[in-house]
């Protein structure tokens, strides 16, 4: 076993830094009850949430007060947390002893609190899970109420004993969590609470409808019923089968946009936020996909929120384990100076930090970059039907490509037959590239298509055309490989260590790469909150929502844009889908892709129009790395 114990700034030390002086093993461990002020589970007596605590107990004793980092997750207890899969462990007396993830190891010696609070109906808490509603927000909120001595806490869940925090805690606090947890963090920032000084959301949901459905097109085929029965503890699926009936009917599987849906969706109060945001999001996460960050980064911004964000290759994978010693760096310096205060410069770091290729990264001052500008770019017809092209001219009123929904496929048949007429999909491809093209933020691709039934789903797919080494995102660790070795990342206990095992990156070599996804059931074209029956041979209009993405198509690749129906693995087929096929006839005047191009339609321009290098095409016929094909939606990922 190696050990390894970074200090920040070990090349270059900033000009503050808490430093590892307070003994881990004599902190203060301990459980407190926050009284939510709800009646989930309808037994007469508003719920009370389990906070495990630890803290240092030097401050305590000198009358010094903490700031505080907090964890609030459904998965304590069910499924645990980070790549081991770590759970909660208690004594005899009930009181905690690990806790999960580096935090508390690495933080509490360096004069910070770690608070792990178990959702309400998980774990030691009260109530019901209501998969990102009311019920998980409060769980979350009313502990940071508690810490700024504003909610009642209690030493035992069910006894009078009060317990307060305002003797010990600044009340400063730091939210942190990948996937559901990350999630929380943006639900309770979402509400404004005073208290709460930063959030880490790391591959975090923004809003549960876009978990679920894209455009009323089906992304799972279960719903938060299923979720919420999932975490919830053996005692609370007994008590809460009113909730469960509850997101039944809330949430129907016909992709219909409800008021149930509303009250889990963070986007529209990204102006509330007063906490400043660390975001990091794995570009080829197909469980909370990318469109979840570029929505909620993009009303952050128009809030004016202080902000920065890691974009990893990765699928599903907290930064700790695809870029470990930097993230522990960064993470120090970005609490030191949200929570202590420390003007350790941090907050003038570069706001954008993207991973071109496996361990190798840039940087932009602000992301996406100042020169990206939105550019209209149009499909044309080709030499070859279902072949066509891509570039800055209308085609031609009248143009038309087709294709016939084939469920069985995905982006990646797609993809690997782009050059060739296939009679499921429809593909438009760039001039060779002259020279590099960024696009860097979230699309759009506005389809007209004329369906031949009286349903049909859509997806729009865009790629890099040419060879390349990326991480292998579909393979078990989604582009990381676990292994053996362990490294050692603050204080240990006999039980909570501070080691865990190292990781590398998992590489796949390709000729292809999908960097953007957006689907849509065609029936919602005249409303995105509800859908429709088709009649066929009438042409519909309905704009799609591609993930965004912070991606560079080298000189010599194209770029790709592929229109399909069912994208096997990703979305449902649509209804009725025992009955004939539905084949779409897509209307090329009345068809565009609107991308964040940096430099715009200049670069566009410049890079199709200049000379390409010619690259020797790979042995046999194209490969790309196979999609995943998820099973029961597990937004903690841990487990799946």
């Amino acid at each position: 076993m190696s050990v390894l114990l970074p200090a920040a700034g070990a090349q270059s030390a900033p000009a503050r830094e808490s430093r590892p002086v307070h003994s881990y093993q004599n902190a203060i461990r301990e459980s407190v009850w926050v009284d939510t002020g709800l009646d989930g589970d309808r037994d007469g007596r508003t719920d009370r949430v389990a906070a495990d605590i630890i803290r240092p107990r030097e401050p305590a004793r000198q009358g010094r007060r903490v700031p505080v980092i907090m964890d609030a997750s459904p998965y304590y207890s069910c499924c645990g947390r980070g790549n081991e899969s770590q759970k909660k462990t208690y004594d005899a007396n009930g009181d905690p002893v690990r806790f999960p993830l580096f935090y508390d190891n690495y933080f509490v010696p360096r004069g910070y609190a770690f608070v792990a609070v178990d959702l309400a109906g998980t774990n030691r808490s009260d109530g019901c899970d209501d998969v990102g509603g009311r019920s998980d927000v409060q769980s979350a909120k009313a502990v940071v109420d508690w810490l700024n001595g504003r909610a009642r806490g209690y030493t035992t869940r069910t006894g009078t004993q009060r317990a307060r925090a305002t003797g010990w805690t600044t009340g400063d606090t730091g939210m942190i969590g990948k996937s559901w947890d990350g999630t929380i963090a943006n639900g309770v920032a979402a509400t404004g609470v005073e208290g709460l000084r930063t959030i880490v959301p790391i591959g975090a949901i923004s809003s549960w409808y876009d978990y679920y459905f894209a455009k009323g097109a089906p992304l799972y085929d279960s719903g938060p019923d299923w979720l919420s029965h999932y975490v919830n503890s053996p005692d609370a699926r007994a008590r809460c089968g009113h909730v469960q009936q509850r997101l039944v009917d809330g949430a129907p599987r016909t992709g219909d946009r409800t008021r149930l849906w509303d009250a889990r969706d963070y986007v529209p109060d990204a102006r509330k936020v007063r906490a400043s945001v660390f975001a990091v999001h794995g570009q080829q996460d197909l469980n909370v996909r990318a469109k979840h960050f570029g929505q909620w980064w993009d009303a952050l911004a128009d809030a004016g929120v202080e902000r920065r964000i890691w974009l990893s290759q990765t699928g599903h994978v907290d930064p700790f384990d695809f870029r470990r010693a930097e993230w522990v760096r960064a993470l120090h310096r970005w609490f030191d100076h949200y929570l202590l205060g420390y003007d350790n410069g941090t907050d003038r770091e570069p706001m954008g930090h993207i991973e071109r290729a496996p361990d190798r990264w840039t940087t932009d001052r602000v992301w996406p970059p100042r020169t990206t500008r939105p550019t209209t770019l149009r499909p044309g017809a080709g030499a070859a039907a279902g072949v066509g092209t891509l570039g800055l001219t209308p085609a031609r009123p009248g143009t038309t490509e087709a294709f016939t929904d084939d469920p069985r496929l995905s982006e990646i048949e797609w993809a690997s037959a782009v050059d060739t007429p296939t009679p499921a999909k429809a593909a438009f491809l760039s001039r060779p590239l002259g020279r590099d093209l960024r696009l860097s933020g979230s699309s759009t691709v506005t389809v007209t298509a004329t369906p031949s039934t009286t349903s049909a789903h859509l997806s729009a797919v865009l790629v890099d055309v040419g060879p390349d080494t990326i991480r292998d995102y579909a393979a078990a660790g989604e582009g990381i490989t676990t292994l053996a070795e362990r490294t050692c990342w603050g204080a240990s206990t006999a039980g909570d260590s501070a080691c865990y095992k190292e990781t590398r990156a998992r590489t796949a070599a390709v000729d292809f790469t999908v960097f953007g996804r957006g689907w849509a059931d065609l029936g919602n074209w005249a409303d995105e909150r509800r859908g429709r029956p088709l009649t066929p041979g009438r042409p519909y209009t309905i704009t799609l929502d591609v993930a965004a993405a912070d991606h560079v198509v080298p000189a010599g690749h194209r770029l790709a844009l592929i229109i399909g129906g069912t994208d096997a693995g990703l979305i449902e087929p649509p209804p009725g889908s025992a009955g004939p096929p539905p084949a779409l006839t897509l209307d090329l005047a009345r068809t565009r892709a609107g991308l964040p191009l940096v430099g715009g339609a200049a670069a566009y321009l410049r890079a199709t129009t200049g000379a390409a290098p010619r690259l020797a095409p790979r042995q046999g016929p194209l490969a790309g790395v196979a999609a995943p094909r998820p099973g029961s939606p597990i937004p903690g990922g841990d487990t799946r």
